[in-house]
């Protein structure tokens, strides 16, 4: 059984399945991803609520941008990593 602080975590952190080709580097990319969007929901909400400034939105989804395609260029871009 669920308890309640699990039920809310659940319901504010969803955390989709990756059906994609599995490797470390997909997987870890694809939880980058999912967390890139719902930070992009929550200030989205923010701003068409009246809580932010549309200009500190966009500057903040641009933060969060950068951190995505740093993620990528490292996860998925970078083959210079061996598997042992």
């Amino acid at each position: 059984m669920q308890t309640p602080s699990n039920i809310k975590d659940n319901f504010l952190y969803p955390i989709g399945n990756y059906y994609g080709e599995f490797t470390p580097q997909n997987l870890a990319f694809d939880a980058n991803l999912q967390l890139f969007a719902q930070q992009v929901m929550y200030l989205c909400n923010l701003e068409a609520n009246g809580k932010m400034k549309p200009e500190d939105t966009y500057n903040e989804i641009k933060k969060f941008w950068k951190q995505l395609k740093y993620s990528k260029k490292e996860l998925l871009d970078n083959t210079n990593f061996s598997n042992q």
